[in-house]
């Protein structure tokens, strides 16, 4: 039974518009505890106060799910076709179409809706990047993908261009055997290339250094004055290390309507944005990741690279 409900999860992950999907067995990440106890310690959280709450929750999917018993783990693509030029302020290309949060939160609950349907009653939950689930962890013991050097999980066929969405079920499938492997080698292109230096050895990454902290996390008035200088014209998040990255060259275009660019992404210049009106940045990006960093954390940001 086990192997026949697998069979329709991945079957249905596709028909939903995921490129891949992977299960692991439900457990406690003792090694990633104490990674992440680590890296917390050493205040690379920055101004991130929330990654230090529920800390048993992130270690241990039963505690979010009591009888958890599989972890599904889905990717979806978000590469897009058409692109920035590099003369106007830079968006991270997750965020040039619709908020992936309403986008992949919609789809989990189809998929979740599904499974009732053809396997019976089970319970589960769904997660994008809206709790405490460590999605890297267990895309790598799902078996698709190595964590690179920039934090990124990186996926042997397609690169680091996508949304990791994670569903936690109670009942038992056929487990993929973990990603073991690790590709990146001696390459450091992530390393040398960030602009802040925020990618460090041994696959840490100092959040409160990296740009896309600066611009969507920080919510105070003024950016450090030592960082001035190093943003290389991005106003909403960083793809530099991506972009260096030579997995990603198998990189090729999603096809997700929803994250289809928004037309003032690609073209607005820098004096475009200084004339955007509060009203017109609520309309334009309604359904866009970039309402997170609000009107005012778009006009600090753009001021800063000036």
């Amino acid at each position: 039974m086990s192997t026949k409900n697998t069979s329709f999860i991945k079957q249905t992950a596709k028909q939903l518009g995921f490129d891949y999907c992977g299960i692991a067995k439900a457990g406690l990440l003792g090694d990633d505890a104490k990674r992440l106890e680590q890296w917390l310690s050493k205040g690379m959280n920055g101004t991130m106060g929330y990654m230090e709450n529920h800390f048993d929750l992130r270690i241990d999917p039963t505690k979010l799910l009591p009888g958890a018993k599989s972890v599904i783990t889905l990717l979806k693509n978000y590469y897009p076709s058409l692109q920035q030029d590099e003369s106007i302020p830079k968006i991270s290309k997750y965020a040039y179409g619709k908020d992936y949060h309403e986008v992949i939160r919609k789809q989990l609950k189809q998929f979740l809706q599904l499974i009732n349907q053809q396997i019976g009653a089970v319970e589960g939950r769904g997660f994008v990047d809206s709790a405490p689930v460590l999605e890297r962890s267990w895309a790598v013991k799902s078996g698709l993908g190595w964590v690179g050097k920039n934090g990124n999980l990186i996926n042997k066929q397609q690169g680091s261009f996508f949304f990791i969405a994670t569903l936690i079920v109670d009942i038992q499938l056929d487990y993929d055997d973990s990603f073991v492997r690790d590709y990146c080698g001696t390459c450091t292109r992530c390393i040398d290339a960030c602009p802040t230096e925020a990618i460090l050895p041994n696959k840490v990454v100092d959040g409160s250094k990296c740009i896309s902290y600066f611009t969507i996390e920080l919510k105070e008035q003024l950016i450090p004055d030592r960082m001035k200088g190093k943003f290389d014209n991005w106003i909403f998040g960083c793809d530099t290390c991506q972009d260096v990255c030579p997995w990603n060259r198998f990189s090729y275009p999603n096809t997700e309507e929803a994250f289809t660019p928004i037309y003032e992404i690609l073209h607005y210049t820098a004096s475009d944005w200084e004339m955007l009106t509060e009203e017109s940045f609520k309309t334009i990006f309604l359904h866009s990741p970039i309402k997170r960093t609000k009107y005012s954390g778009v006009k600090r940001n753009l001021k800063f690279i000036r």
